[in-house]
């Protein structure tokens, strides 16, 4: 029994510490993006000196400044006031849904994208909306982001009817945030440094079934074609001590601790497996912020470069 004492203490021990690596928060630069913004022109044109005496055109302005400085928040928070104060029929209602829309997405608000939208008078917008072609970008990058590919696909069509360029950047953006190495070349502009850095991106890159093919053949072994050596060690001696602990047991004809102790090592067997695929996933993604994600910002890729308007 001192045998088995041992192997549950180490056994606990290691549990305690033995974790899926840190996360670690992305912090992601959006200076570019914001400068790209403060130089596009107002979707809108500016109130009149007899709304601004109105109460939702006070409201309305107060979202307006709140928002060129990016407080999402507060900008809404005044818009939505300004909603309810301003008259169904006023022209400017559909202007101000459509503000509290673009705070959200610049929020990376989807869900509240898509809810302000479905119950807005933007459901009823056209092509003489000035920010129509806005609008469809938004909605297309919202859908993808909420993993609807149907709704998405159905609003890149519009796109492309209009404005085929813009159609042809969201496709690429999405297949590189996605890892569509193949399709994204296809798409990528001819510029060679780009073409290279799409090449090493893929050849970095980690296949999650490697990842828990290797677990499962050896556990530990995925951690450690992820360069995870802590990890692997830990795994690898988490399962040999479970699985020693168990045949001792049934050893010992104690059938019922050897049951136990399998249990916990199929748990732990099992959990490997689906943490190193779980950790691959997220090797890639760290690697698309490190190196595809500046590149992007450079060469003006990510949706949000194709808007025409700002406040």
């Amino acid at each position: 029994m001192s045998k088995l004492l041992l192997l549950s203490t180490t056994a606990l021990l290691l549990t305690s510490c033995y974790r899926v690596s840190d996360r670690i928060d992305p912090k992601i630069e959006y200076s570019v993006q914001e400068a790209y913004l403060k130089r596009l022109p107002p979707a809108f044109a500016p109130l009149s000196r007899a709304e601004l005496t109105e109460g939702w055109g006070h409201e309305y302005q107060i979202g307006l400044g709140f928002s060129k400085m990016l407080d999402l928040y507060q900008a809404i928070t005044a818009f939505k006031r300004a909603l309810i104060l301003i008259p169904e029929k006023n022209p400017r209602h559909i202007e101000i849904e459509y503000e509290v829309l673009f705070c959200y997405y610049l929020a990376k608000k989807y869900d509240a994208v898509l809810e302000t939208f479905e119950t807005s008078h933007l459901r009823q917008a056209t092509p003489d909306f000035i920010a129509y072609n806005d609008l469809l970008v938004i909605l297309y990058d919202a859908y993808q982001a909420q993993n609807n590919p149907q709704a998405a696909n159905q609003i890149l069509q519009l796109i492309e009817q209009h404005h085929p360029e813009t159609a042809k950047t969201l496709t690429l953006s999405y297949n590189l945030a996605h890892g569509n190495i193949d399709d994204a070349k296809a798409l990528a502009p001819t510029n060679s440094s780009f073409e290279a850095l799409l090449t090493s991106y893929e050849n970095e890159r980690k296949s999650v079934s490697k990842a828990k093919t290797y677990n499962a053949l050896l556990p530990g072994a995925g951690y450690l074609y992820l360069g995870q050596t802590q990890s692997a060690i830990t795994a690898f001696l988490l399962n040999g001590l479970f699985i020693t602990a168990s045949a001792l047991c049934f050893t010992h004809h104690n059938a019922a601790a050897g049951a136990i102790f399998a249990s916990f090592e199929c748990g732990w067997y099992f959990g490997g497996i689906y943490g190193a695929g779980e950790e691959a996933k997220f090797y890639n993604e760290r690697l698309y912020e490190c190196k595809l994600g500046p590149a992007m910002n450079h060469e003006h890729l990510f949706p949000i470069f194709t808007l025409k308007h700002a406040f």
